[in-house]
């Protein structure tokens, strides 16, 4: 009798981290016209749709690079504490805190210079993610509670807190009896460099940009590698690993953090319990699909933005938009089953059967 087992591959297949997500590009699309057939709409339309509004023109390809920005600072955020070994899963929450502490700086600071205040906030946005990322660090680096768990359990805290603020202290005294929080001041808003799209795109780039270029050139992202590989040989070479825990958790959050400011001064006009949107969550996919490699998160999240904005689109073909769901999750599916394939193959070995 023979069986199919997964063999390790004398050579690893070239491609890598592109090959894969192009794989599972094209998995996801094709499991996704089947899915469209089955239900009695348009593939090609559809398609054509999706493209036309996330890539199609200079205007919808500015709005695709909006929401690709905290898509891709959050996934920075995820691959950023996977290299340690960790898993950061409140993203979200970091988001929402430091969009929340960004707002705080924005009522205080209402009659300061759009320049000035817009540093302010983002600056305050990074310091909420990275203290919303510090108690789960702490717990992780002294007690050993898994950060999976805390980080987790903190995005609902987030959001109960933004809730509050929304009912009592900030709300908005003009809001007709609704539950908003006041808008920021006008000054505080990035300025557009093309078309729509703002200028935390460029800040998006520069901080993936530096940080891809510190994890794999600086003496630190060494040590991070090694931290994360095998956390006895870093104790033996006399890295602390309790100071990287720490430090990796609230760098993850402030860029986390980031993500949160930006969007406030960016694309949202004032804080609220939906302004992360998801994208929190939406980074550890990116996160996967990018191999947790800071150099593949920010075309990883374009691309990952695209299906979402036109997925959105589809809606007027009376598709239904969990279709741009489905697909997204089939690019996952797919771009870790390349990956694994391209590592590994199957093999048929002989069974030996007691006689």
């Amino acid at each position: 009798m023979s069986r199919l087992v997964l063999a390790r591959r004398e050579q690893v297949v070239r491609g890598g981290q592109p090959l894969a997500f192009f794989v599972g590009l094209v998995f996801a699309l094709v499991l996704g016209a089947v899915l469209l057939v089955i239900s009695g709409d348009p593939v090609i339309d559809t398609y054509q749709r999706m493209f036309e509004r996330s890539l199609g023109s200079a205007d919808v390809l500015s709005t695709t690079l909006n929401r690709a920005v905290p898509l891709a600072l959050a996934g920075l955020a995820v691959s950023i504490a996977a290299r340690m070994g960790l898993w950061n899963i409140g993203a979200e929450g970091q988001i929402l805190f430091g969009a929340t502490a960004a707002t705080l700086i924005g009522r205080i600071g209402a009659d300061w210079p759009g320049p000035i205040l817009i540093i302010a906030m983002l600056i305050a946005a990074m310091l909420g993610g990275a203290l919303w990322a510090l108690g789960p660090g702490l717990a992780r680096a002294e007690l050993g509670v898994s950060e999976i768990i805390t980080t987790l359990m903190l995005n609902e805290v987030a959001l109960r807190l933004i809730r509050y603020l929304q009912n009592g202290r900030w709300k908005d005294p003009e809001g007709f009896g609704f539950p908003n929080i006041e808008a920021r001041p006008d000054q505080a808003q990035l300025g557009a460099i093309w078309e729509r799209a703002h200028l935390g795109v460029i800040i998006a780039i520069a901080v993936i940009a530096a940080f891809a270029w510190f994890v794999n050139r600086s003496a630190w992202g060494y040590e991070l590698d090694i931290a994360g590989a095998s956390p006895k040989t870093a104790t033996y070479a006399g890295i602390s690993m309790r100071g990287k825990v720490l430090g990796v958790m609230v760098l993850s959050g402030a860029i986390a953090g980031l993500a949160g400011g930006i969007e406030l001064t960016g694309t949202a006009a004032r804080l609220s319990e939906n302004i992360s949107n998801g994208f929190g969550f939406a980074g550890i996919i990116v996160a996967a699909l990018a191999l947790m490699r800071p150099s593949g998160v920010a075309l990883v999240a374009v691309a990952f933005s695209a299906v979402q904005v036109g997925g959105l689109s589809i809606q007027t073909l009376g598709v239904s938009p969990a279709v741009s769901a489905i697909i997204q999750a089939l690019i996952l599916f797919g771009a870790i089953a390349a990956v694994v394939f391209s590592t590994y193959e199957l093999r048929r070995v002989e069974r030996k059967v007691a006689s």
